[in-house]
């Protein structure tokens, strides 16, 4: 019984939403909570979270292109520590947000018929992680 799993993951160069939903699925199994909270956070400051529709691939480019354009890569950023995108990723994650709660209900996710959980890479190629902690209701 594992309450808490970390997922790694390695991301490709650039920005990308990557579909970790069924690693997250299989962290909630391995938990053996049937009726509970998943907590999924991301420990990065240029990493965010989105869950929304996985059904069709042109909404993950939608939302990128859209965030892209609310938040272009630029230089004039007071805070450019490491680079222009690192900038831009950082108040990108400040719109996607770092966690998400999700409810399990009979050992599963309760995720809408088309939800899927995606990872907001913005400043790639990185090596990620992940923490799923999934806690059951006091009984």
């Amino acid at each position: 019984m594992k309450r808490l799993t970390t997922v790694q993951l390695e991301t490709p160069p650039g920005e990308s939403l990557l579909t970790i939903t069924d690693q997250v699925k299989a962290a909630v199994k391995d938990s053996g909570v049937a009726d509970g909270i998943c907590i999924v956070f991301v420990p990065h400051t240029t990493a965010g979270l989105i869950v929304n529709s996985g059904s069709d691939p042109a909404t993950a480019a939608d939302i990128g292109s859209e965030l892209r354009r609310l938040v272009p890569t630029r230089v004039d950023f007071q805070h450019t520590y490491d680079t222009p995108a690192d900038a831009a990723g950082h108040i990108k994650v400040a719109l996607t947000g770092t966690s998400v709660s999700l409810i399990v209900s009979g050992g599963e996710l309760a995720l809408g018929r088309s939800q899927s959980l995606m990872l907001a890479e913005f400043d790639g190629p990185r090596q990620r992680k992940v923490l799923v902690r999934v806690m059951a209701d006091p009984a």
